[in-house]
């Protein structure tokens, strides 16, 4: 039988699992089952984690339209609804970043809107 010499292959993935481990506490970062079972777990968290940015970013523009809008006596699902009837195609992000910085733009579109 031939003898397979891998060495240099399982030491490169060996210490790639382990460069991707430093930072974390103990038996985590220095051995390489327990450093690898880590690693495969915190990427499944930072897969969710992008996922779930996504979702409280927009409910925060959600919330912060909602309050400029009551400023004005409205509530986000009608001023959503009166914008969305008089055409004006902006996002949430950039609804809620005039409502937080550019008051003035904000009252010309709610004033715009329920013309």
């Amino acid at each position: 039988m031939v003898r397979i010499k891998r060495g240099n292959v399982s030491r490169l993935h060996r210490n790639r699992i382990l460069d991707l481990a430093k930072g974390f506490k103990g038996a985590h970062s220095k051995l390489f089952r327990i450093a690898n079972q880590q690693i495969m777990k915190a990427l499944r968290y930072a897969y969710i984690g992008r996922k779930l940015k996504k979702r409280t970013f927009r409910t925060t523009w959600i919330s912060r339209i909602n309050a400029a809008a009551k400023l004005h006596n409205l509530t986000y699902s009608k001023l959503i609804h009166l914008l969305k009837k008089a055409q004006i195609t902006l996002n949430r992000k950039m609804l809620s970043q005039l409502a937080l910085l550019d008051s003035e733009t904000f009252i010309k579109l709610i004033s715009k809107s329920t013309l």
